[in-house]
């Protein structure tokens, strides 16, 4: 079990700006009640541990971060990978506003903020998809067939209980990575693609 215990020297300066707008926005707007003492590792290097999939994409890909919360996961994606867009899908309008001007503060042209359901959007044709803590797996494949181009993974990040949802589906493979984080102990990655002989969408 690999254990994700570093961010890449050249993500950390976007972090520490990332942590430091969210404490300011967080007074006034309530987006997250982690504390602050465990934010850095729970909300950015948890989510290095998607960055091989992420920075393999080819440029112009497009990656949807599903649920994104006030999207401190999808700006790191954004910052590791420039050459690709990010898409902050989330349908609290306080969160997508956070995210917009975490773009802007940031720099980060790459990232983009989505307002909305994942159910009623138009499809997006997505290259990568990812999420943490929003609901099942099966809820989250079936976004993955609405907004994925058939092609790509879709990548879960789950706690170590959940590995029995990688089980078989018709239609997927499911290939669990386990890791495990410094202080906050066991998690489990499943990425998700299509069988082979599934028709890839346009």
């Amino acid at each position: 079990m690999d254990t994700i215990d570093r961010i890449p020297a050249h993500l950390i300066p976007i972090c520490m700006n990332s942590l430091e707008l969210l404490d300011k926005w967080n007074r006034r707007h309530a987006l997250t009640a982690l504390p602050p003492s465990e934010r850095l590792e729970e909300l950015f290097l948890d989510a290095c541990v998607l960055l091989p999939w992420i920075e393999a994409l080819p440029p112009g890909a497009l990656a949807v971060d599903f649920g994104s919360g006030h999207g401190l996961s999808a700006a790191l994606l954004a910052a590791a990978n420039p050459r690709i867009q990010v898409a902050a899908l989330e349908a609290s309008g306080k969160k997508v506003a956070f995210i917009g001007q975490l773009r802007m503060e940031l720099g980060l042209e790459n990232l983009r903020p989505l307002a909305g359901r994942a159910e009623l959007l138009p499809p997006l044709g997505a290259q990568a998809g990812t999420a943490k803590a929003v609901g099942s797996v099966d809820l989250l494949l079936s976004w993955w067939m609405r907004h994925g181009d058939g092609r790509g993974p879709f990548l879960a990040l789950k706690g170590p209980s959940a590995t029995g949802e990688g089980r078989a589906r018709p239609g997927w493979t499911c290939v669990a990575h386990p890791y495990r984080l410094p202080t906050r102990g066991s998690r489990v990655l499943l990425e998700f693609r299509e069988s082979k002989g599934v028709e890839p969408r346009a």
